[in-house]
C-alpha cells in the first residue's frame, strides 16, 4: 500500500515495487500527483490505483505487508498554496494509514523529511538533533505537518503496538518532478534549457545535499524490510551551494543563461546535509548514483517532456 503513490516519489516506489514482483494498490487524492507518472502501469492488473484521499478512513481488501506513507504535498509552491491539505494530510492521513497497518499487523514506513531539522543549528544534521522549526512561519504548515507525523507514528509504535519506521530524506531530485514546483533543481534546469535567467535564492550561499530517486527509493524499501524503529537519514552527503549548483545545471544544459539573484524566501534553510551513519549501519544503504549522473538523467528527461518543437525554437 502505497499513500501519494501518483506523487514523485510515490510513482517510482511503485515501479520498484512492481519490478520486484509486489503486488500494489496506491491511493492518491491527485492534489500534487498525476496520473501520468504511472502511466507505465496502468494496464498492469498487478497495480491498482484508488483515487482517494487518504483524510478520510480507507481499507484494501486482503493481506497488506506493509504501509508506505508519502502521501503530503512536499514542494514549498505546493504547501504554500495548500497549507491546510498539508496539514491535514499529516494529522488525519497519518492516522488513517496507520490504522490500516494496525488493522493488517503491516510493516508502517513513514516518509518523513529534513524539513523536520528547520533552519539547523547542528551541521551535518544526526537524527538524534530536535531542529530548529518556526511553527508559525511560512514554511511551518510542511514542517509542522511531518513533526506531527513522527510524533504519532511512534504513539502508535509504544502504545499499540504498530510495526513502524520513520525515514526523513534530504532534498530527492529526479525525472517526473514539476518543472514549476518551485524547488531548485527543477527550477534551474528549465530556465536553463529554455535560455531564460537562472534565479538564485539570496547571495546563493545557503547549501543543499541532492539524493536521486533511485537512492531514495531503495532507502525507504530497505527501511521497510528492517526492524528498525527510525528515524534513519536518507540522502546524500555531498554538499552544494545552491549558487555552484545552478552553475553546475548550467553547464550540464550548455546554457549560457545568465544568474540572477532574488529575494531568499523567508525561513529558508542555510544548511542541509544529512549525517548518514544510521542509515549505513542498520540498513546498509547509501547514495549509489553520483549528482552528475543523476543530474544528466534528470536534464534528459525534462528535455524529453519539452518536446523536440520546443528544443528548435530556443536553439
Amino acid at each position: 500500500m502505497v499513500t501519494g503513490g501518483a506523487g514523485f516519489i510515490g510513482s517510482h516506489l511503485c515501479d520498484r515495487l512492481r519490478d520486484e514482483g509486489f503486488a500494489v494498490t496506491c491511493v492518491d487524492n491527485m492534489l500534487t500527483g498525476s496520473a501520468d507518472n504511472l502511466a507505465g502501469l496502468a494496464h498492469d492488473p498487478g497495480f491498482t490505483l484508488e483515487v482517494g484521499d487518504v483524510c478520510e478512513p480507507f481499507d484494501v481488501p486482503g493481506p497488506v505487508g506493509a504501509v508506505l506513507h508519502l502521501a503530503s504535498p512536499a514542494s514549498p509552491l505546493d504547501y504554500t498554496e495548500h497549507p491546510v491539505e498539508t496539514l491535514k494530510a499529516g494529522a488525519h492521513g497519518t492516522l488513517n494509514a496507520l490504522e490500516l497497518a494496525r488493522r493488517k499487523d503491516a510493516r508502517f514506513v513513514l516518509v518523513s523529511t529534513s524539513e523536520v531539522y528547520g533552519d539547523p543549528l547542528v551541521h551535518p544534521q544526526v537524527e538524534s538533533y530536535w531542529g530548529n522549526v518556526n511553527p508559525v512561519g511560512p514554511r511551518s504548515q510542511y514542517d509542522e505537518a511531518k513533526r506531527f507525523a513522527e510524533a504519532l507514528t511512534t504513539a502508535y509504535r509504544t502504545t499499540k503496538g504498530v510495526d513502524t519506521t520513520i525515514v526523513r530524506i534530504f532534498n530527492t531530485y529526479g525525472p517526473r518532478m514539476r518543472a514549476n514546483d518551485g524547488r531548485a533543481v527543477p527550477n534551474f534546469i528549465t530556465q536553463a534549457q529554455s535560455g531564460r535567467p537562472i534565479t538564485v535564492a539570496g547571495d546563493g550561499s545557503q547549501t543543499r545535499s541532492l539524493c536521486y530517486v533511485d537512492d531514495t527509493v531503495a532507502g525507504i524499501l530497505a527501511a521497510a524490510r528492517s526492524d528498525h524503529p527510525g528515524p534513519i537519514n536518507l540522502g546524500n552527503p555531498e554538499e552544494f551551494s545552491v549558487v555552484a549548483l545552478a552553475r553546475y545545471v548550467r553547464e550540464l544544459c550548455g546554457s549560457d543563461s545568465p544568474l540572477v539573484f532574488v529575494d531568499l524566501p523567508a525561513d529558508d534553510p542555510r544548511l542541509r546535509r544529512p549525517d548518514i551513519t544510521l542509515a549505513r549501519t542498520v540498513l546498509g544503504w547509501q547514495p549509489v548514483v553520483d549528482v552528475e549522473k543523476g543530474l544528466k538523467a534528470t536534464i534528459d528527461w525534462f528535455a524529453a517532456q519539452r518536446g523536440p518543437r520546443e528544443t528548435e525554437e530556443v536553439g
